[in-house]
């Protein structure tokens, strides 16, 4: 006999939004026995409530605690962490009955108020975007938990000989390029607390920057048989394929970054003109041509794309629904790895491989810097170097009867 899928009636105070529940998880993407769990939770969650006297307004994140420690001292083994309770309440808060979490820490703590603050700045002042604020505001904590007390005291005397011991200290724990990340997001942070008037003198200076290695190596690029090994990869009868066969190329083919592959939206192709708005670092947004075979790569995948309130190009394919990430880009290129049997690269290497490429077909630089988009012709010029045939002349001839 034939399984049937039941979906629990609610009762309680929360009963009455079961039914826009269950329309936002299915726009999510969520699998109809998944929502039939769901809506489950949330009858046990109304009951509780209703056991307890509660309102769904005074569904705080400690009543919460008190629901899932009751159903663990009750023997149950589902439904019993905090964090298992996540969806329903991001519902209920996105409808308005449950109260939006605020966080008492920045109402008291005074490192947490600064960190609001400058996390406003960087908003609303600086119109940085919600990603580089996220790689800020955790730099900007550490830093102040080294040098602010519990009663917020210790900015004042914030000297440069501190910031020198933080970095001395938080450098050779990372990478050159974290080390780099660290200083960069270092500096406005310095620049913010003087600004504000929590640090008499503008302390940016006394950051240092970190040495830049790149130009000790050359620009490393893929082999063509390892490109086509990554592509052929990509089971392309299945919607994953698809999806992960068009990253690959416009990761290749037109150089782009990981960003923005995960940042195109269904507005970005210009399919009468044949080209691809990219929407690229500060703001900018460039018009790039769509290959021929990018564009019937693109095509063969939104001819089987989700059917979702998204105007992303590039959807992930579990729930919640929604665009792929700058990482999942960056994952979807690690995945094409472990399947062709390669060593792991990064998103990047594929576009170093597309300026490569292009140098190697007789491309000069400039345009080479027009296709990747380049602000500083410094990082075009690195290219040069694997350029062996033009360098070759340059190359003095070995002495007779030297070392070997």
């Amino acid at each position: 006999m034939a399984s049937r899928l039941w979906v629990p009636v609610g009762s309680g105070p929360l009963a009455s939004y079961a039914d826009g529940y269950e329309s936002w998880l299915a726009a999510r993407g969520y699998a109809r026995w998944t929502i039939a769990h769901r809506l489950w939770q949330l009858e046990l969650l109304s009951r509780w409530l209703e056991r307890e006297g509660y309102s769904p307004g005074e569904l705080t994140l400690g009543r919460v605690g008190e629901f899932v420690t009751a159903r663990r001292a009750a023997g149950y083994s589902s439904w019993v962490s905090v964090r298992s309770t996540v969806l329903p309440l991001e519902y209920l808060r996105e409808v308005g009955v449950v109260p939006a979490v605020t966080a008492s820490a920045e109402v008291g703590d005074p490192l947490e108020r600064v960190l609001a603050d400058y996390r406003r700045y960087l908003l609303d002042e600086r119109a940085l975007s919600e990603r580089t604020v996220r790689g800020y505001v955790p730099v900007a904590r550490l830093f102040l938990e080294g040098v602010m007390e519990a009663d917020g005291s210790g900015l004042e005397r914030l000297s440069a000989a501190e910031v020198s011991s933080f970095l001395a200290r938080e450098c050779p724990r990372r990478s050159v390029a974290g080390a780099r990340g660290l200083v960069w997001a270092l500096r406005p942070f310095l620049g913010y607390l003087h600004l504000a008037g929590l640090i008499a003198a503008p302390l940016q200076w006394a950051v240092l920057g970190v040495a830049d290695l790149r130009d000790r190596s050359l620009p490393r690029g893929l082999e063509p048989a390892a490109v086509k090994r990554l592509l052929a990869s990509c089971d392309r009868r299945t919607l994953v394929g698809r999806r992960d066969y068009a990253v690959l190329l416009l990761l290749w083919r037109l150089g782009l970054r990981a960003g923005e592959v995960a940042a195109l939206t269904l507005e970005d192709l210009d399919w009468s003109s044949g080209e691809l708005l990219v929407p690229g670092k500060g703001g900018r947004y460039d018009r790039l041509p769509l290959a021929v075979d990018v564009g019937e790569a693109i095509v063969s995948y939104l001819r089987r794309r989700q059917r979702i309130d998204s105007r992303a190009l590039f959807l992930k394919v579990l729930a919640p629904a929604g665009a792929v990430s700058s990482s999942g880009v960056s994952g979807i290129v690690r995945s094409a790895c472990k399947r062709a049997g390669a060593p792991s690269i990064g998103s990047h290497a594929l576009r170093r491989t597309a300026a490569t490429e292009m140098l190697k077909r007789g491309a000069s630089l400039p345009e080479i810097r027009e296709v990747l988009r380049h602000r500083d012709e410094k990082t075009t010029a690195i290219y040069a170097k694997v350029d062996r045939h033009t360098l070759r002349p340059l190359a003095r001839p070995w002495p007779k009867g030297g070392a070997a």
